[in-house]
Order: C-alpha cells, then sequence, then structure tokens
C-alpha cells in the first residue's frame, strides 16, 4: 500500500506551489497542474454521475474509467512516467462501437438534456474535453505519452454516446437543436 494520509493539511502549499510525485514542486498555476486539475474534476463529475441509477453495466464502466483517470492523473504527476496505454485506447473504442450500435444515425446536433442522468452524462463530456484541452496545452510545452490525449478525446466522445443510450433507456428522446430557433424579445 502506498503512503498512508494520517494528515491532510502539510501547509506546504501555503506560498503557491505543489507537489509533484517525483518531489519536485512547481506553481499551483503550470500546466502540469491545470491538466491534473481538469482529470480530477472530470472524476468528480463521473462520481456525481454514479450517484444516478445508470443500470450495472455504466456504473461499472464508468468506476472502471474513473480507476483509469487515476492512473492519467499519475502520469500527470510524475514527469517521463507512463502509466496510460494502447489497450485502454482500445476498450474505449470497442466500447463506442457496441454501444453505438443500436443508436438510430445523427442528423443534427443534439442538446444536453434529456434525463437527468443523461444531463450528467453530457456535463462530464464537456469537463472531459476540458481536460483534454489542458492534456493537449501541457503536450504542447513538455514530453507526455501521446495516450492521456488519446484517452481523454475517445471517453469525451464514449459519454456522448452514452448520454444517449441513458435518454434511450429513459424512454427519451435525443434534443434536437433547431436551427435558426430565436426568440424575439416581446414575441413568443
Amino acid at each position: 500500500m502506498g503512503h498512508r494520509l494520517t494528515k491532510i493539511y502539510t501547509r506546504t502549499g501555503d506560498k503557491g506551489a505543489t507537489g509533484l510525485g517525483d518531489g519536485s514542486r512547481v506553481p499551483k498555476t503550470s500546466l502540469r497542474i491545470e491538466a491534473i486539475g481538469a482529470a480530477d474534476e472530470l472524476n468528480s463529475t463521473l462520481g456525481v454521475l454514479l450517484t444516478e441509477p445508470l443500470g450495472a453495466d455504466f456504473s461499472e464502466l464508468l468506476t472502471q474509467v474513473q480507476h483509469e483517470l487515476f492512473e492519467l492523473g499519475s502520469e500527470l504527476s510524475i514527469p517521463g512516467h507512463v502509466r496510460m496505454h494502447a489497450a485502454q485506447i482500445k476498450r474505449l473504442e470497442q466500447l463506442l462501437d457496441h454501444y453505438n450500435a443500436d443508436l438510430p444515425p445523427l442528423k443534427d446536433f443534439i442538446l444536453p438534456g434529456g434525463s437527468r442522468a443523461a444531463a450528467l452524462c453530457h456535463l462530464a463530456r464537456t469537463v472531459c474535453r476540458r481536460a483534454e484541452r489542458r492534456v493537449v496545452g501541457l503536450a504542447s510545452e513538455e514530453q507526455l505519452s501521446p495516450y492521456c490525449v488519446q484517452y481523454l478525446n475517445r471517453l469525451s466522445d464514449l459519454l456522448f454516446v452514452l448520454a444517449r443510450v441513458l435518454n434511450r433507456r429513459a424512454g427519451r428522446a435525443d434534443v434536437l437543436w433547431q436551427k435558426n430557433r430565436v426568440t424575439m424579445p416581446g414575441k413568443s
């Protein structure tokens, strides 16, 4: 077992720096900490989604993703450390193919919404896209394995598909975007 957290506060971050897994310290505003924080935010968002009645398959899938996001965070917290692998991306692609197979093809953009679970899944998707942008930003400045970006890219696609599946399971249709639907002030 790793380190045991017996004391939660350390006061070591009081001056705006934080420790990485290799013992080095960086500003809390660094691209690396922004990427780690975005992955953590995504994991927390998935935790909220998991409070919904999703079905055993989705609960197991999303819990596995939470574990993989910890692996991703581990990779980000130790420069040069690799924890993400091609097999994780391949698994997400297989899940995408599986869940997308029974969905009707999209002809229009859809709005986040429908059932509460689907809306939360869309929220997780947008947080995932932010995490992806933060990791891409870090990769533009520092050497990273390509798997972190690829994983987040596939995960956001999977979350989009899962939101659609959740709406179908709830008996709700996708909420389609209606081009040029603008309400003028004073007119309904």
